[in-house]
């Protein structure tokens, strides 16, 4: 499926952005060429943190499996552009269902790991999925048995597929599916019209305006003129390392892990994140070229590395905290994510902060004077703090028809991505204000409903609070019943009853006779962080 206007397509086609060159065109450039170089290793904790022994795949192994698994899927009833939904932490066995689903045409739509069944649920069904891939389950959740539920729910789900060696009851095992596929099944046929690579590759996911799971649609050309972002930025060697320790559900992991992958030909060392110790001593045992972190970590991960050569990639988000002085003679490029939409990656330079940028066209590398404008931004002034507008060959400006919602896009041609912009002397500093947003939580109200719904509580507000790793930590202030007592282990129970996402449940809960109120009579949210904020400075005194 093609959204984008003919009159867009033939503009960057001109500009050379835009080619005729799909993400699996490029994997198949490099296992024709390369076919005996290592492309994919899986965490090398796999055994520790999920289950199984960890795999190392060459091109050629990774070659075969995903065509074999591109002609499963296609001979189950898998048609082009139908979606598929990807739910999995990092292992080699994701990456080559992502990669299998584009080859056989279909359209990925990965899944944050925090999301539970009822966030899965709602967005599966606005994308109008017909398949969902789960991967192992980690940190004591079983993804198998939540997709199984998810199934139950939603009858258009047609196939629920399961990745990794201890797959749940009533899942299709996909690595029993790989060795019994027979040899001379193939993979079905490219796209035969001339604009493949315009067409829709994936799904990946923020919320609308009234907290819903909104799909974003981008196409093949859309997420090779985002990943040319920090693999021209980042001047990294031929065949590169790379240690990602993001999963492949947005801009971070695909734009900012895979992408720069597919386009060097080099290899891919996937990490599941569970210490910054764990994370620098992997950069340095695969003597890597590169190692994403974020952003506000890669002080401590410097310290920890011994690598001196390893380039470090900051990513920071809406939700990252305000970066601190580090200064630093190693090369540190950082990307700026905006959202789904577009994403910034700036060399340090020497400077002991991320360079900031301006409004205008964004050159990649930034060194060049004459380098591909994958992207251009404007500011819009008339919000306070003004916001971020964006245009250009990677920005995804078409939602997913299914859904039936549309992406807010003025006359230019500019998406509203409503970021907040941190603005200083020099230009744009970030996108995002501390302590305004967090992970998964898309509105505060609705928590507030959530909370509040728990038996014996009167009322119930959800509020953020600024934190210097995080950017900011989810609290719940809970007001009881007159005469009754706050059962907090039960207020936790019943968030797992009702399925929350990892990203609803809050840090910690206060235990209040009542909320504070603003004149409106709406919930003073700011007043009750500042309450938090006191309580840690007394406790530090």
């Amino acid at each position: 499926m093609i959204l984008t206007p003919e009159k867009t397509i033939e503009a960057h086609r001109q500009s050379g952005i835009w080619g005729r060159v799909t993400l699996d065109a490029l994997f198949r450039k490099t296992a024709a060429a390369h076919p005996e170089r290592l492309a994919l290793c899986d965490p090398q904790d796999r055994a520790d943190a999920m289950q199984g022994t960890p795999r190392r795949l060459t091109y050629a192994e990774a070659d075969e499996e995903i065509s074999r698994l591109a002609a499963f899927f296609a001979a189950v009833g898998l048609t082009p552009d139908n979606v598929v939904g990807l739910q999995s932490p990092n292992t080699v066995e994701a990456v080559i269902a992502f990669l299998a689903a584009l080859r056989a045409g279909l359209v990925v739509a990965p899944l944050p790991l925090h999301w539970r069944q009822k966030n899965v649920l709602a967005a599966l069904s606005r994308a109008g999925a017909k398949a969902l891939v789960a991967g192992e389950g980690f940190g004591g959740r079983n993804i198998g048995h939540e997709a199984r539920d998810t199934a139950a729910e939603m009858f258009s789900l047609r196939f629920v597929f399961g990745l990794g060696t201890e797959v749940a009851d009533g899942l299709i095992e996909l690595a029993e599916v790989l060795k019994e596929v027979p040899a001379e099944m193939t993979p079905p046929p490219g796209r035969r019209d001339p604009n493949a690579a315009d067409h829709v590759a994936t799904l990946t996911w923020t919320h609308s305006t009234s907290g819903e799971p909104l799909p974003i649609a981008r196409s093949h050309n859309q997420w090779i003129a985002a990943g040319l972002m920090p693999y021209l930025e980042l001047s990294l060697p031929q065949a590169p390392v790379a240690v990602v320790p993001y999963a492949l559900t947005g801009m971070a992991g695909i734009g900012a892990g895979l992408m720069p992958w597919l386009l060097s030909g080099g290899t891919l060392h996937l990490h599941h994140p569970r210490s910054l110790r764990k994370l620098a001593a992997h950069a340095d045992a695969v003597d890597a070229d590169m190692v994403l972190c974020p952003g506000s970590l890669m002080p401590q991960l410097e310290r920890r590395m011994t690598n001196g050569d390893c380039r470090i990639v900051p990513v920071w988000n809406a939700h990252s905290p305000a970066a601190t002085h580090h200064q630093t003679n190693r090369d540190v490029t950082d990307i700026h994510i905006a959202d789904e939409f577009a994403m910034i990656a700036r060399k340090r330079d020497g400077s002991a902060l991320p360079r900031s940028f301006g409004a205008g066209r964004v050159m990649s590398p930034s060194t060049a004077a004459n380098g591909p404008a994958l992207l251009e931004i404007a500011v819009d002034t008339d919000n306070q703090p003004n916001t971020l507008k964006v245009r250009g060959a990677m920005v995804a400006d078409s939602a997913w028809p299914a859904c039936k919602v549309r992406i807010p896009t003025d006359k230019a041609g500019y998406v509203d991505t409503l970021l907040a912009l941190r603005q200083n002397d020099n230009g744009i500093a970030a996108f995002g204000m501390p302590g305004t947003s967090f992970p998964g939580v898309a509105s505060l109200p609705a928590l507030d409903a959530l909370f509040g719904a728990f038996p014996g509580l009167k009322e119930a507000a959800a509020f953020l609070v600024e934190d210097g790793i995080l950017g900011a930590r989810l609290y719940a202030a809970l007001v009881p019943q007159r005469g009754l007592m706050l059962d907090v282990e039960g207020f936790f129970a019943y968030l797992d009853a009702e399925c929350a996402g990892l990203g609803e449940i809050p840090h910690r809960v206060l235990s209040l006779a009542a909320l504070p109120r603003r004149e409106n009579g709406t919930v003073d949210r700011a007043a009750l962080a500042l309450r938090v904020d006191q309580g840690r400075a007394a406790a530090v005194a």
